[in-house]
């Protein structure tokens, strides 16, 4: 094993006066020197997309300044309430060679539910993005993932922290962490500079974009509404199945993205789109869903040094099968494509219908058919042309705690599909019709409905 390089390369980049205060100066280390896996001496969540194939380059940074505590008013700018606690983090940088970019950087705020840092948005669309030139940067801004990272290889992450060394807790530094990631991005027209930092070695964004899944989208919504007016860094935010009411009195464009898991807790109260506010819903979709799941068993096998083919879903003890079928990510990638165009020249994304609620109030129930599947929302042809009931509730106990995430499959008996089904041509027609009026819609993305029909085509379904 190679000695670990902590400090290949040390620059300090001070920063003009914006908005409310001059952002403190910052220090980029890296990028930190690699060993092949299973060293510890590796980039923790390394993507397991096969980079190489698509010319990309994976480098990491740590990156360390100081940062303000702000206060959180409900649906309002924020005050700064104290300044000058450090802190060390560290970011992953995904980047496509100069010819392929197509301008815009995806900066995913990385969920730590459960401890282990989780760069979920790339899972889901790290295909995409790479198929369509983005430029895309991790930011590790939560304590739980660093004390994960330090404890999986403590020589490379011990030293990085959230805490100002334990002074400050509640993640209360999060948000200028990620600011200061977003601020180091360098935009058309800019220079580095001698003595500065370029961790897209030479691409120049002509937008840059937020992201997160989760409990990550629940930090980007508190960044939105309270953070980011005192300080604008980003053009656009995609908030991913969280986050609550979102503020549009901004010049910012918004995408919120919903799985049907997700909105049993908020489709009570509904927020209407605006000119700077969109929201989908997916229905049939749950907020862990078969691709996260087997991404995530790549990513995992990474690090072990195991092989990534014919990996497997977790098989939790659940109420019902879990790990609903339809394919979010289609509608999650033609969203990254509606708001890249959005910020661009205001050409509005679609309004999309809302999942059909029964009830509201004590608790959310959705309309359902006669199979159980939610009626209104998004519906892709796995939901619209069923072959099985897929929803996005589910529940477990003791290990199986996170079941309430994970959505159910449960798929239809032979003589249902007889039933509902005549020939495969009948079933190949049905799903073509619904795929192009999503793909007119502009729900998905040509690419999608091209396999979703040829998918469906070789399926053993009909008489």
């Amino acid at each position: 094993m190679k000695l670990l390089r902590l400090l290949p390369f040390i620059f300090t980049v001070l920063f003009l006066e914006q908005g409310f205060a001059a952002a403190p100066p910052v220090v980029i280390e890296g990028p930190i020197w690699v060993d092949q896996f299973p060293s510890r001496n590796a980039i923790y969540s390394a993507s397991a997309l096969d980079l190489a194939a698509n010319g990309y380059t994976e480098e990491e940074f740590f990156i360390a300044g100081t940062g303000n505590i702000y206060s959180q008013p409900h649906l309002a700018t924020g005050l700064v309430e104290s300044s000058g606690h450090p802190f060390k983090t560290r970011l992953i940088v995904r980047r496509p060679p100069p010819q392929a970019f197509n301008g815009v950087v995806v900066v995913e705020w990385i969920n730590v539910t459960g401890g282990p840092d989780k760069d979920i948005d790339w899972w889901q669309s790290g295909e995409h993005l790479m198929r369509s030139g983005y430029a895309y940067v991790a930011v590790s801004a939560q304590q739980m993932g660093i004390d994960t990272m330090a404890d999986w290889g403590s020589v490379r992450y011990g030293g990085l922290d959230m805490t100002a060394d334990g002074t400050v807790d509640n993640d209360a530094l999060s948000f200028d962490a990620f600011s200061a990631v977003g601020r180091v991005i360098l935009r058309r027209g800019e220079e580095s500079g001698p003595g500065t930092a370029d961790i897209l070695d030479g691409l120049r964004a002509e937008q840059i974009v937020a992201t997160g899944h989760s409990q990550s989208a629940a930090r980007l919504a508190a960044y939105i509404n309270s953070i980011h007016p005192l300080e604008p860094i980003f053009d656009g935010f995609m908030v991913h199945g969280g986050g609550g009411l979102i503020r549009d009195d901004q010049p910012v464009k918004i995408f919120k993205l919903m799985a049907e898991t997700d909105m049993q807790w908020q489709a009570a109260e509904p927020q209407p789109d605006s000119d700077n506010f969109r929201q989908w819903e997916v229905a049939g979709s749950s907020h862990v869903d078969v691709p996260f799941e087997i991404e995530y068993a790549k990513a995992r096998n990474l690090m072990a040094g195991l092989p990534l083919e014919n990996v497997l879903p977790r098989e939790p003890d659940c109420e019902l099968p879990p790990y609903s079928t339809v394919p979010f990510r289609d509608v999650m990638n033609a969203a990254f494509e509606h708001l890249v165009n959005w910020i661009h020249d205001e050409t509005p994304p679609p309004i999309a219908p809302r999942l059909q609620v029964a009830q509201a109030l004590p608790s959310v129930k959705f309309a359902r058919d006669r199979f159980g599947n939610v009626l209104g929302g998004i519906r892709l042809a796995e939901h619209a042309v069923p072959t099985a009931k897929n929803t996005g509730m589910n529940s477990g106990t003791g290990s199986s705690r996170f079941c309430f995430l994970y959505g159910s499959h449960e798929a239809f008996s032979e003589a249902q599909l007889r039933s509902l089904y005549s020939s495969r041509e009948e079933y190949v027609q049905s799903v073509t019709r619904v795929v192009q009026e999503n793909l007119t819609d502009g729900y998905i993305l040509p690419y999608a409905a091209e396999r979703t029909i040829e998918d469906a085509r070789v399926r053993d379904i009909g008489r």
